[in-house]
């Protein structure tokens, strides 16, 4: 039960995604300031990538912890 729950929420936050501006108010101001909104979206587009690496490195760490639990734990009952 407890894994059908996790993976219907998973599935809902894959499938249920927001567009966010991930500009602070300063960045905004100059960027709303010139005629060309290519440099904006350029702007959002770096400050996302930069954010997902912490995410996806933490996530990793995590991984590699939880096979070497899982690996110990399968070495002990055989």
């Amino acid at each position: 039960m407890k894994a059908k729950r996790i993976l219907l929420t998973v599935a809902l936050v894959m499938f249920f995604v927001f567009e966010a501006s991930s500009q602070c108010s300063m960045c905004r101001a100059v960027l709303e300031s010139e005629a060309d909104q290519g440099s904006a979206q350029a702007i959002n587009d770096g400050i996302v990538y930069l954010m997902a690496f912490p995410y996806i490195l933490v996530g990793g760490v995590l991984y590699a912890v939880y096979r070497t639990f899982k690996n110990k734990k399968t070495q002990q009952n055989s």
